[in-house]
């Protein structure tokens, strides 16, 4: 039986672990941290189907010089980070070329159309059909101008055949009666669904892959046996797991790792921080964002999870709350009954690639080894169907996607 070791235990690995197991391989997922404990315990919860544009599309870049002189602005980079910062922002801004960005769009909306069809079937296989709720997602407007603003969106969303409704403010109201009477329009996306609680979602597929007879593993990776294709993974405590092929889908710390394999990638990390309340004096049904104010506001987790803030300051900086309080602060523009009580703040990495598509891929230079990484802001919406697209790449089975775009030597 083959022995495979998959590195990271967040939704993607934990999602691919599942699925690896299930097709016969025996698989060790392996993490420093419990299952679950990075960003996929903090993410909003969102199956974004309609966000998978690229993040250097016009429309974008060049509100950054403005957001940046901003103390409060949606985007921070720390001063200490931004010469290490450049060589991936140069990248970011090649990416941005009309040509380009039309090929990057095709890449993720060729993903986000199988999300649902693969996220059902990981479900439903699993009993855990109750997790995904049938809300939808609103995106706000204060007014016309607003909207217009955000066309580029909803332009590329109409090209590619994603459903969405243009509401009033009033009609948005009907469907969320807690919304400001400032909200002038409204974007209904129903095919953006929410999850209950995303970290409960990978502790159940955990649960579910060690009853098929996967094994978990807790320690940080030190380095590699490899002479000709991968031998063993060695952790920093001495140990050494023996495989046949290993997953590098540490999101984030991922580069650290392909580093180590002599494969470096273009990787940053978003850094992202929520609050979540779970005493907020209101309900929710909807998920809303606001992209003029940069902010979004999911019921799950068993409150209300404010979010949406973007930081560039590494892996190793400590976290700075202040990024928490902004978002909440923006959020009452929208639900001006929103209290802050009884509330938890939390800081995570989202792992980024300046062109905004994952990594999926065996490696360029190893034997052995493949790469899941790189999911950005949509590491919960692609994690079903990066499962089945990883599989059957890894075992063998003709993908049903070209997977040539998501390669690792792509850079």
């Amino acid at each position: 039986m083959t022995a495979t070791v998959i590195i990271g235990a967040g939704i993607i690995g934990t999602a691919l672990a599942y699925d690896l197991q299930r097709r016969g391989r025996q698989v060790v997922l392996v993490d420093r941290d419990a299952p679950g404990r990075g960003a996929s315990y903090g993410n909003m919860a969102s199956i974004a189907v309609t966000e998978f544009m690229p993040a250097s599309r016009p429309a974008v870049w060049k509100q950054i010089p403005g957001w940046m002189l901003d103390p409060e602005g949606p985007v921070r980079v720390r001063p200490a980070y931004m010469p290490k910062l450049v060589p991936w922002f140069l990248r970011f801004i090649a990416a941005s070329r009309p040509s380009k960005l039309r090929t990057l769009e095709e890449q993720g909306a060729v993903l986000c159309k199988r999300v649902h069809e693969d996220l059902g079937a990981l479900l439903r296989e699993t009993g855990l059909e109750a997790e995904l709720t049938q809300e939808g997602c609103l995106s706000l407007y204060a007014d016309e101008a607003e909207f217009r603003a955000d066309r580029d969106h909803i332009e590329i969303l109409e090209r590619f055949g994603f459903e969405h409704h243009v509401l009033t403010g009033a009609q948005a109201r009907e469907l969320e009666p807690e919304l400001s009477k400032d909200i002038g329009m409204a974007v209904l996306f129903p095919r953006n669904r929410s999850l209950r609680d995303p970290y409960r979602l990978v502790l159940r597929l955990a649960e579910k892959f060690v009853t098929l007879g996967g094994r978990i593993e807790r320690g940080e990776v030190g380095g590699f046996d490899r002479s000709g294709r991968i031998r063993a993974v060695i952790l920093k405590d001495g140990r050494h797991l023996p495989a046949d092929e290993i997953v590098i889908a540490a999101g984030a710390f991922s580069g650290r790792l392909s580093g180590m394999l002599d494969e470096p990638m273009p990787l940053e990390t978003e850094r992202g921080y929520h609050t979540q309340i779970m005493s907020p004096g209101i309900a929710m049904k909807h998920s809303i964002i606001w992209p003029a104010r940069a902010f979004m506001v999911t019921p799950t987790a068993g409150g209300i999870r404010v979010g949406g803030t973007v930081e560039m300051a590494g892996l190793d900086a400590a976290p700075d709350y202040r990024r928490s309080k902004i978002t909440v602060k923006r959020a009452q523009t929208a639900l001006p009954n929103l209290k802050c009580a009884d509330f938890t703040e939390w800081m995570g990495h989202r792992p980024a690639f300046p062109d905004t598509v994952p990594v999926m891929s065996a490696s360029a230079k190893t034997p052995g080894v493949f790469y899941a990484t790189g999911h950005g802001h949509l590491g919960v919406t692609y994690a079903a169907t990066t499962a089945r697209l990883m599989g059957d790449l890894i075992t063998g089975v003709k993908p049903p996607l070209d997977m040539a775009p998501y390669r690792i030597d792509r850079f």
